[in-house]
């Protein structure tokens, strides 16, 4: 029995990735019995999706990287997708190799992943350059989203905002209402779907429904990083019912 810890950064307010992350892990047990996971988080204050406290709570990674390093995890997530974002472009670069050295430092070298370059990479993982995106964002907060992802080269061809702005709001939002809200997505030009472009904002039930709904490939930020960290592992990137990148095929 191989025994892998996962560690994430979350913001305080974060409800979803310390739920859709594990769910999809253990859900790979049938599959790989031979794998077992335990979870670990340090939290960064933040309760509003506003561009100040993004920007305030995105230092606090740096303490946050520190703690969960006295804990000798086997990978680290930086699990918040829009404080990357709105600092500019590539900035995920910037931050994975400030908090590698801030691990490095407490005598604990471990990967560092973020959301936001899971979700480009994860793009590019399948070959894709369009992509239509559902956000709870503000309509400004997206179009940096936007404006950061058409930085790594991929274009977004329709997007929508749901334009909440309380984050423990969007984490009580209803995973099912993506259903209908993908319906509206204008996807004709684009290659896949990002059906969370935010990892508060629930939406692993609705993953494979959308996906089969619309016959396009559907994915979100918690699925990305769930991509990095099996990659990361050097385990097989798949999980039942999660969409095309967890498939199996990358």
């Amino acid at each position: 029995m191989k025994h892998y810890r996962i560690g994430q950064i979350v913001p305080s307010s974060n409800t979803t990735m310390e739920t859709e992350i594990p769910e999809m892990l253990t859900s790979r047990y049938g599959l790989f019995p031979e794998e077992r996971f335990t979870f670990h988080s340090a939290r960064m204050r933040m309760m509003h999706v506003t561009p100040e406290e993004l920007r305030k709570m995105d230092v606090d990674s740096d303490r946050c990287a520190l703690e969960l390093s006295d804990a000798r995890c086997d990978v680290l997530a930086y699990a918040c997708l829009v404080a990357i974002m709105c600092q500019g472009a590539g900035y995920h670069r910037q931050s994975e190799a400030r908090l590698k050295k801030v691990v490095e430092g407490n005598g604990a070298p471990t990967p560092i992943v973020s959301s936001a370059g899971a979700l480009v990479e994860g793009i590019k993982t399948m070959w894709f350059k369009r992509v239509a995106i559902i956000t709870p964002y503000m309509k400004p907060l997206t179009q940096q989203v936007i404006d950061y992802i058409e930085s790594e080269g991929i274009e977004v061809t329709d997007s929508i905002s749901l334009e909440v702005a309380d984050n423990l709001e969007v984490g009580r939002l209803d995973p099912a209402n993506l259903v209908a809200h993908a319906d509206r997505l204008d996807i004709g030009n684009a290659d896949a779907v990002v059906l969370s472009a935010c990892v508060q904002m629930p939406s692993l039930p609705s993953i494979q429904t959308v996906e089969d709904r619309l016959g396009k490939p559907v994915l979100s930020a918690s699925v990305a990083t769930v991509y990095r960290i099996l990659k990361t592992l050097g385990l097989k990137a798949q999980v039942p019912q999660a969409g095309y990148l967890l498939s199996g095929r990358f």
